[in-house]
């Protein structure tokens, strides 16, 4: 089981850029799929992004072209660019990972596809 831990939240301006960051602790991160997930209070959890092992990537509709995911295995150690930020991206961020499994773009992005959670790092984003 992996450990997972988030950093780089904060505030920017509508229109700015933030990049999170997730370092991963435990054996095996390279044969693990990973994402990013957000919610807001009140609201379900929703898959951002997500990469797989191979490093395919799939994005939901409402971030594509505007975030990046990406992955260092030498350094455990998982991104996520977020440019031309909304106020509408104002959440928590979780990163998630799972050891192997079957992967698609759509499970890829659904919570219950993931067992190893961080504890999330909030990101505002205000005027």
């Amino acid at each position: 089981q992996g450990h997972l831990v988030e950093s780089g939240g904060g505030s920017a301006v509508p229109g700015g850029s933030l990049k999170l960051s997730c370092t991963f602790s435990g054996d095996s991160y390279s044969a693990y799929h990973l994402a990013w997930f957000r919610q807001e209070p009140g609201k379900e959890r929703e898959g951002v992004a997500s990469i797989h092992t191979s490093g395919n990537v799939h994005y939901s509709e409402s971030v594509r072209g505007r975030f990046t995911i990406s992955r260092v295995n030498a350094k455990n150690t998982l991104y996520l660019q977020m440019n031309s930020l909304k106020s509408e991206d104002t959440a928590m961020y979780y990163c998630a990972g799972r050891f192997g499994g079957v992967w698609s773009a759509s499970l890829s992005l659904a919570p219950h596809f993931y067992a190893d959670w961080g504890q999330g790092t909030q990101v505002t984003v205000s005027s």
